[in-house]
């Protein structure tokens, strides 16, 4: 059938190419390469009624990036900027330019990391000293235009179609048919009850089903969950009035598959999902309860290095009934995560950590007992299956997270600036030395700080993809929610991805400062 999403146009591409800007944005004074554009005919200013609409306050923010060409939107967006568009405008804007043009289609990845890493420049600009706030939406806009020309190259310069009005329902059927549709994979009856849910509903209420559905399968590897849980954060900063065309979008992409309907074959994808609904029930009433347990840790972490994803799923079960805190069984999680990034520092294993991060948020979030059970059992059997698909991705190294107190003396009381120095030549050292300097006996916060804020200072310089922001932005937010005796262990395990200080700096920086200056 025939997606409702699914409308290629042309005209994006014709915007590209002219590199005209919107006639009323033009009043922006003289921006040295932006007062050469041409003006805009009447014929082009016209909204296009089969694309979706916008919310008004924002349409001609996003209309701005949409048309101004990649060579010159730094200095566009930094024009209005500086005659008062505010910090939430522009990530208002950042993140529906994208929803709006970029389709989740054919994997929930790939091009469309130009929307799942606005929320990760939002954690890191929020983190920042003000000196460096905008570096990361800035870095994220220009992004946002390479993803865009992909789109136009591989997928006919898709863009999202406007909604039927007509179509639109009240809440109660709405919410029902949204579980039906997405119970039986159907995409033009979800669309729709997304968009009437988006007028008719609540953020709690919606994101509760989409946290569920968000950790339904592994396809993707992760960027479902990674999606829900963004968008949420994000449009619970820049306003839910932003939210329907950013729930069509993500309903669209969480229903992404290969093959035949899902819901009509048992794929190895959706299996752990269907196995887990019944182990939930098992879990004690206060399961949330319990005793933070280093040696329940411990088994947790052995089972997910060599078990299988049930396996995993029944010790954690196994383990919460005997009185464990789900505390204990996250910290495995986490820190498994970190151990396969020293095993392989690729693809694969970092997205261990960016989807256990958004399964973390979402279980801390979703306010629905049943599917917080769920979130925490999904993350346990999606572990074995990262790692599982590490062996065909190179060579999987025999170490583990042990190794890294194997620091020599004369690298034990180094710096922050040796250790990100000595991490362009030897990660597996410049791991050891981030231990040793992490478990020193004084000033422990004040290091971890000092050590987070120079990570993340070399990811807006040396930065150069968007998974360097989604990848730092999750391990220096969940450092603080691993507990005390396993956190240190887990950013050390960490730093084979962050960027090392050697590395040459990226070309936005300058340019963006010039442009704020």
């Amino acid at each position: 059938m025939h997606s409702p999403l699914r409308t290629p146009r042309v005209s994006r591409r014709q915007m590209l190419q002219s590199g005209a800007l919107c006639g009323g944005l033009l009043a922006m004074g003289d921006l040295g390469m932006l007062s050469q554009l041409k003006p805009v005919s009447a014929a082009e200013a016209k909204l296009d009624p089969n694309v979706v609409r916008l919310d008004s306050s924002i349409e001609p923010l996003v209309r701005l990036i949409e048309e101004t060409p990649r060579e010159q939107l730094m200095e566009a967006v930094a024009g209005r900027i500086k005659q008062g568009t505010s910090y939430r405008e522009v990530l208002a804007a950042l993140l529906l330019v994208g929803v709006k043009n970029i389709e989740p289609r054919p994997s929930v990845g790939h091009k469309f990391h130009a929307v799942l890493v606005v929320n990760s420049a939002h954690l890191a600009s929020i983190s920042s000293p003000d000196e460096h706030r905008w570096l990361p939406i800035f870095w994220a806009l220009d992004h946002y235009k390479s993803a865009a020309q992909r789109d136009v190259e591989e997928r006919g310069d898709w863009t999202m179609p406007a909604i039927d009005d007509s179509q639109v329902m009240p809440h109660a059927k709405a919410k029902a048919q949204f579980i039906e549709a997405m119970e039986s994979w159907d995409e033009a009856k979800a669309d729709i009850a997304a968009a009437s849910l988006a007028r008719t509903g609540g953020a709690n209420e919606i994101y509760r089903l989409l946290f569920k559905y968000g950790s339904r399968d592994y396809r993707s590897i992760g960027h479902k969950a990674i999606y829900v849980a963004n968008s949420y954060r994000t449009l619970s900063c820049i306003g839910w009035q932003h939210a329907e065309p950013v729930l069509r979008s993500l309903t669209y992409a969480l229903l992404m598959h290969e093959g035949s309907n899902p819901s009509k074959r048992d794929d190895e994808a959706d299996r752990p999902f269907r196995r887990n609904e019944e182990i939930a029930a098992k879990l004690r009433d206060d399961w949330t309860t319990g005793k933070l347990d280093s040696d329940a840790t411990q088994a947790m972490i052995d089972t997910l290095r060599s078990g299988s994803n049930d396996d995993a799923c029944d010790q954690a079960v196994q383990l919460i009934n005997s009185g464990i805190h789900p505390q204990s069984i996250w910290d495995a999680m986490h820190v498994v995560a970190g151990e396969m990034v020293m095993q392989q520092p690729a693809i694969v294993p970092l997205h261990s950590v960016t989807t256990t991060n958004a399964m973390r948020y979402a279980y801390e979030t979703c306010g629905d007992d049943a599917t917080r059970k769920l979130l925490l059992l999904q993350n346990a059997a999606f572990l074995p299956m990262f790692r599982s698909g590490m062996g065909g991705r190179g060579r999987v190294k025999d170490v583990t997270v042990s190794k890294l107190s194997e620091v020599e003396p004369a690298k034990s009381r180094q710096s922050v600036d040796d250790i990100f120095a000595e991490l362009g030549s030897d990660p597996m050292a410049a791991a050891q030395m981030t231990l040793a300097y992490l478990q020193g006996q004084e000033n422990h916060s004040a290091k971890a700080k000092q050590l987070i804020d120079a990570a993340r200072v070399l990811v807006f310089r040396k930065g150069d993809n968007a998974h360097d922001y989604k990848f730092s932005s999750a391990i220096l937010e969940d450092y603080y929610h691993v507990s005390p005796a396993w956190r240190d262990t887990y950013l050390a395990s960490n730093i084979f991805l962050l960027r090392d200080s050697q590395r040459k700096d990226n070309q936005l920086v300058s340019r963006i400062q010039s442009a704020l200056a």
